[in-house]
């Protein structure tokens, strides 16, 4: 599939991995819908997108675990664009913490169910949402697509991730179903696992993590996020790319 022209829905798509990934698109001259639940930033995103070359650009200010508003934010897109080509389900969320803390014979804390199901939300629920209605505009329409799951090198299992480790298996393990399911349709379904990337997530990360996270990487540096842009445009255009997932991590291996 070619990227210019082509319309492509972006979640979490006005800050971080998810505006390089616009960007980069804008640079090729896709129409892109952003989807993020920062309104704040959707209007900057969306002139920065034009000014790049983006053939058209709307925001849309969307709660992704909300059921009948990532319905309606489809259908909005489906007739304002007249189709959907792309899915980049891109959105997520880091609560990290250890399952259990214990010191000196005493519990001292317990990965908090709020903590654990608020990253299930956006990362799992949001992501199955959001395929889902893509899938479904497309194959009503009669049309071709591609969606391109954002899952981690964590879904290996990473200290003090339950919650993301878990989030981000699952969305591997839907990717591949969803290539099997949705390939009668002419839809193809693909994931990327980035390692260590540089973005505000990231940013989030105490120094000591960030400097143990480094000692793990080969390549001893962060991943850019046009390195992740760069394999999504990959997904995109190589169309017998399907039920698999890139890995983009420097040579980490958690």
């Amino acid at each position: 599939m070619q990227i210019k022209d082509s319309v492509i829905v972006i979640t979490g798509g006005a800050q971080g991995l998810g505006l390089a990934m616009a960007e980069d698109f804008a640079k090729q001259g896709a129409q892109l819908a952003l989807i993020d639940i920062d309104g704040d930033v959707l209007g900057d995103a969306q002139e920065q997108c034009e000014k790049l070359g983006a053939a058209k650009v709307i925001g849309y200010e969307v709660d992704i675990t909300d059921e009948e508003s990532v319905e309606t934010v489809f259908e909005q897109i489906q007739q304002e664009f007249n189709g959907i080509d792309v899915l980049v389900n891109n959105a997520g969320l880091l609560r990290d913490g250890l399952l259990i803390k214990y010191k000196d014979g005493e519990l001292k804390q317990k990965m908090p169910l709020q903590q654990f199901q608020s990253v299930l939300d956006v990362n799992l629920t949001g992501t199955f949402l959001c395929g889902r209605e893509a899938a479904a505009q497309m194959v009503k329409a009669g049309k071709k697509g591609v969606i391109i799951n954002i899952s981690s090198v964590a879904r290996a299992g990473n200290m003090g991730q339950t919650n993301y480790s878990a989030t981000k298996a699952g969305v591997v393990a839907m990717t591949v179903t969803w290539a099997r399911e949705l390939g009668r349709y002419g839809i193809r379904c693909g994931a990327i696992a980035p390692g260590f990337i540089e973005t505000p997530m990231t940013a989030q990360m105490k120094p000591e993590a960030v400097e143990r996270a480094l000692s793990m990487v080969p390549l001893k540096r962060w991943g850019q996020p046009n390195e992740i842009a760069h394999s999504a445009r990959y997904i995109i255009e190589n169309d017998f790319f399907s039920g698999r997932v890139v890995e983009i991590d420097g040579g980490v291996r958690l």
